[in-house]
Formats: structure tokens, C-alpha cells, sequence
């Protein structure tokens, strides 16, 4: 089932770039797919991911395609394909605070709901870490074998004037696939009680 739901995401983001719509169409009938998690990007999805494999849920087997759209700024677009205009799937996912018009207005013009679409402040990152505390992203960072670059990043002049927080946010963008492999590490330290709300929010509607 995993499978054939990286099929049908693959085949939804050829469509949202200009092919065809057939592919797409006939994996979500025959799936069948009944919910689209819209996400900006792979490293939502790999913290979604892991909180529900923590949790027991396969949520390919419930119908439930997790799909990173490579920016907000696409939002629009994937709306009008899975949404009412399209498949008329059940719409829901995360974004920034900053994004979140994009979303709001995309939502609104394919006739979908504008709810169920839950709010980082930040973005995710900076929710996971608030929840963990900076000295524990630090020691995952140290048991990740990431001490060395993260020292050598918080010396850079920039740095200085930054808070620990924000200077560990930044350090996670700062190496292709850092966030998305820190969007799992992350998430799997949470305690169920100090998952990010806006993380935990879109779970439970899932």
C-alpha cells in the first residue's frame, strides 16, 4: 500500500507540474484515496511520519496520502487538483503563520474548506524545538554526530547576535537533507505530551 500511495503522490506532482491527470485519477480510485495531507515540504512530512508510526497508525492504509508540495506557494494549485475542481478529496495539512494566506486564498477559490489546516508560528523546526528544549536538540544534535558542524556554524559572526533557539533552526537548514532527517529525530524525542500542538492537532484529524 506505501507503494502504490508513493505512486499516486508521484503522479499528483506530475500533474501539479503541467502532465497529465489520468495517472492520478486512476491510482486514487483504485486505492482508493480519501484524504490529502497538503505539506510545504519533506521535512513535515518525515515528522508526520514518524509521529505516526510511533502512534500505530498506517496511514497509506487509511487512505491518507502525506504530500509535500515543495513550497507554499503551490498551495493553489494542488487545491484545484485534489479539491472540489479535482478529486475531491478531504483537504487538510500544516503551514507557517507567514504562508497561511496563501493557503487560506487557495482554499477559497477551489471551493474548499478553509479549516482543518493547522499553524506553525515559525515553521515546524522551530515548534519541535521549543517543545524539546535547546539543550536536548543539542545532545540529539551530539548523538547524531552533528556536534562538530553545529560548533563550527555557532562561530560563525552571524551567529553571535542570535538566540540558541534560533541559531539551531537556522543550523538545520544549513545541509541538504539535515531537515528532513532532523524532522524525524525530533519528533521521535518528543514525549506525547510535548508533541507541537499544530503537529499533534493535524494527527488527530488524520
Amino acid at each position: 500500500m506505501a507503494e502504490d500511495m508513493g505512486a499516486f503522490r508521484e503522479a499528483v506532482a506530475a500533474w501539479a507540474a503541467g502532465g497529465p491527470g489520468g495517472p492520478a485519477r486512476e491510482l486514487a480510485a483504485r486505492l482508493p484515496v480519501r484524504t490529502a495531507v497538503l505539506l510545504e515540504g519533506p521535512s513535515d512530512a518525515a515528522a508526520l511520519h514518524a509521529l505516526a508510526e510511533r502512534r500505530g497508525r498506517d496511514l497509506a492504509a487509511e487512505g491518507t496520502c502525506v504530500l509535500p508540495m515543495g513550497g507554499a506557494m503551490n498551495v493553489g494549485r494542488f487545491v484545484r487538483l485534489l479539491g472540489p475542481p479535482g478529486l475531491d478529496l478531504r483537504l487538510t495539512g500544516l503551514c507557517d503563520e507567514r504562508e497561511h494566506r496563501y493557503y487560506v486564498r487557495g482554499l477559497r477559490r477551489a471551493g474548499a474548506r478553509p479549516h482543518g489546516f493547522f499553524v506553525c508560528a515559525a515553521d515546524l523546526e522551530d515548534e519541535l524545538i521549543r517543545a524539546l528544549g535547546t539543550a536536548r536538540v543539542t545532545e540529539l544534535v551530539r548523538e547524531q554526530g552533528d556536534l562538530r558542524p553545529l560548533t563550527t556554524f555557532l562561530n560563525q559572526p552571524a551567529q553571535r547576535d542570535r538566540t540558541a533557539q534560533q541559531q539551531l533552526r537556522r543550523f538545520l537548514g544549513t545541509k541538504k537533507g539535515r531537515k528532513i532527517h532532523y524532522g524525524r529525530v525530533l519528533t521521535e524525542a518528543c514525549a506525547d505530551d510535548r508533541v507541537p500542538a499544530p503537529l499533534d492537532d493535524l494527527f488527530a484529524c488524520l
